[in-house]
């Protein structure tokens, strides 16, 4: 009998560790995409699969998912840390009637988006949309991002203390929405945005309800309504050494509630003001501000580098 008993113990072990070794092997710190990958692989350098969506199930947290070569690899939604790098292969994502990333994760999580083309083929609906809680950071690098029905970046979270949008190096482009919108209801999100372009769209860049957000060496140009938009009765928008021009509204937009700061921009040719203040603007009385409706900085207030 005590035999016996040992035998099925040795053999509940065996079972757990076989258990447990399936496991760690399916969630693997690095996985792979590829054009002709299937999603029933294991998502291996030599075994990919076809899309991000079959092979974070196989990513362990914190882990990265590469691409091959190029390919479509259809639209994910993203519930832990993780890195999707599409660098160098024309990775993309064609989202059409849906958002190409939604990201619901922890505040503890951290997600990065690299190398990626995400198309919204005129009807998708967001090309990233960050919701629900709100995580520690999200990282946007060397990305493009156009033809969405609604924004290109959305940042929208229910819960959480400080969350940060970082975007380096991309192209946010042609959405009828907003080019990139945050906000929060609850805690505080900030943004920084350096060397982006962000073009056609609704308004550039949109500083809503509980949001700092601070770009440098950026363009806002050719949007429909605001290059520049600060609103929410909290949000704040400071931009530095950027070009705001050809806008359909007004070039930089603080509006009720909106504090912008503005310092060394070159601010030209939008179709209202080159510098609205219905809220506050502050201005380092360095920008260069001509060729607008309404030129000049009626109404701002003036700061210093010791401000």
């Amino acid at each position: 009998m005590n035999k016996f008993r040992f035998t099925v113990k040795i053999f509940a072990i065996a079972i757990f560790m076989f258990a447990f070794a399936s496991l760690a092997q399916a969630q693997a710190s690095r996985t792979w995409v590829s054009g002709v990958g299937d999603d029933a692989n294991p998502c291996s350098r030599t075994a990919p699969c076809k899309t991000w969506a079959g092979a974070i199930s196989k990513t362990a947290p914190c882990g990265e998912i590469d691409a091959l070569d190029p390919g479509g690899f259809g639209a994910v939604t993203i519930t832990k840390s993780i890195t999707l790098d599409g660098t160098g292969t024309m990775a993309s994502i064609l989202a059409s009637l849906t958002t190409g990333i939604i990201i619901n994760a922890a505040t503890t999580d951290v997600v990065t988006i690299r190398g990626i083309s995400i198309n919204g083929f005129c009807n998708g609906i967001r090309g990233i949309n960050v919701t629900g809680n709100m995580p520690k950071a999200v990282n946007i690098e060397d990305c493009v991002i156009f033809r969405f029905a609604n924004e290109g970046i959305r940042w929208s979270t229910t819960a959480g203390t400080v969350g940060r949008l970082n975007i380096r190096n991309s192209v946010i482009r042609d959405n009828t929405g907003d080019a990139v919108f945050a906000s929060t209801s609850s805690g505080q999100v900030k943004g920084t945005f350096e060397n982006c372009s962000f073009l056609g769209s609704g308004n550039g860049a949109h500083a809503g309800l509980n949001s700092r957000l601070t770009a440098d060496q950026c363009q806002f140009s050719g949007n429909t309504s605001n290059g520049i938009l600060a609103d929410g009765n909290t949000g704040v928008m400071r931009v530095s050494n950027s070009q705001i021009h050809n806008n359909g509204a007004n070039g930089v937009s603080g509006a009720a509630g909106g504090v912008v700061e503005i310092n060394n921009n070159d601010i030209y040719n939008n179709t209202g003001n080159g510098v609205l203040v219905g809220g506050s603007v502050e201005t380092f009385g360095n920008n260069r501000i001509k060729a607008n409706g309404t030129d000049g900085c009626p109404g701002c207030t003036g700061v210093g580098p010791t401000n």
